[in-house]
């Protein structure tokens, strides 16, 4: 049996990951540490086999006055875990990365692409990733995951503002872009399989195919039993505004903007999309089965 100790309490991804793992009671052995105050200090980390290290800061605003806390909890927090855990003995360190180390709105962001982070969020993921790999040896070993937008039912984040717009909207702007993503489910399996095949490295998974804005909203729309005409007459608009400096400008891009992996980036030896987009959309929206 393999024991997990994920590191950051009520996250979705870490509380997602413990209830996914709990499909094998015989294999998996997960509990939780809360990473809000000092008392992880005193817990032991010896017998566990991977942290999976999710607490950080992600959904503030960002300000001058909390610029420091990103790097407090993102970077430095994150490096004294893994020491701790590798001092104890742990074998593998999981961290809960992001594809904002990049810094793009939009783009095509291939292996070689060089990370450019562009906020404090971005930045602090980076430092952090930066000071695991000073760590990793063969018997600590350190897997970085870097994941595109990861959607699910009860997951805040763009998906929410998308699903909010196809209840109202009777029409929506086709516009012809890619993005990628990764349905909580798919992403689960992964961490599951870095898990149980003991790796390392620097991993970046994704659904299997791209998604286009324009159709996930479409098929958000028919899963709560609307129907929305995708039209091309507010193309100009979306694109005038795509070129706005500042928040409008971002925030349209983040919509509307194509930003994908190279999909030979996402490749594994074993298969980790347990489930199609189709059906991802319908079970985040809670009209399919989960």
């Amino acid at each position: 049996m393999k024991k997990i100790l994920i590191t950051g309490a009520n996250s979705y991804i870490g509380t997602s990951f413990e209830k996914w793992a709990g499909q094998w009671p015989g294999g998996y052995s997960v509990d939780t540490a809360d990473m809000t105050d000092g008392a992880w200090r005193s817990r032991p980390f010896g017998g566990y086999d991977t942290i999976f290290h999710v607490a950080g800061i992600v959904h503030k605003k960002e300000r001058k006055k909390n610029a420091q806390l990103y790097y407090k909890v993102n970077r430095d927090l994150t490096f004294e875990v893994a020491k701790t855990a590798k001092d104890a003995g742990v074998r593998q360190f999981i961290f809960l990365s992001s594809m904002s180390v990049y810094g793009l709105e939009s783009g095509y962001i291939s292996i070689d692409a060089r990370p450019a982070p562009k906020s404090n969020y971005g930045k602090s993921k980076l430092e952090g990733e930066q000071l695991l790999r000073q760590l990793n040896d063969e018997e600590f070993k350190v897997v970085i995951l870097r994941p595109p937008m990861v959607y699910g039912r009860g997951c805040r984040g763009n998906y929410t503002l998308l699903s909010k717009i196809a209840k109202k909207t009777p029409f929506f702007p086709d516009i012809d872009n890619r993005r990628s993503m990764l349905y909580i489910d798919n992403l689960c399996e992964f961490i599951r399989l870095m898990v149980e095949n003991g790796e390392a490295g620097t991993f970046y998974p994704q659904n299997d195919a791209y998604v286009k804005t324009a159709e996930m909203v479409k098929l958000i729309a028919q899963a709560r039993g609307r129907e929305i005409a995708l039209v091309h007459f507010m193309n100009w608009a979306v694109k005038l505004l795509g070129r706005m400096p500042g928040k409008p400008g971002a925030l349209v891009n983040k919509v509307f903007g194509s930003l994908v992996y190279d999909k030979k980036m996402s490749a594994y030896s074993e298969k980790y999309e347990v489930c199609d987009f189709i059906s991802s959309v319908r079970m985040t929206e809670g009209t399919e089965p989960a």
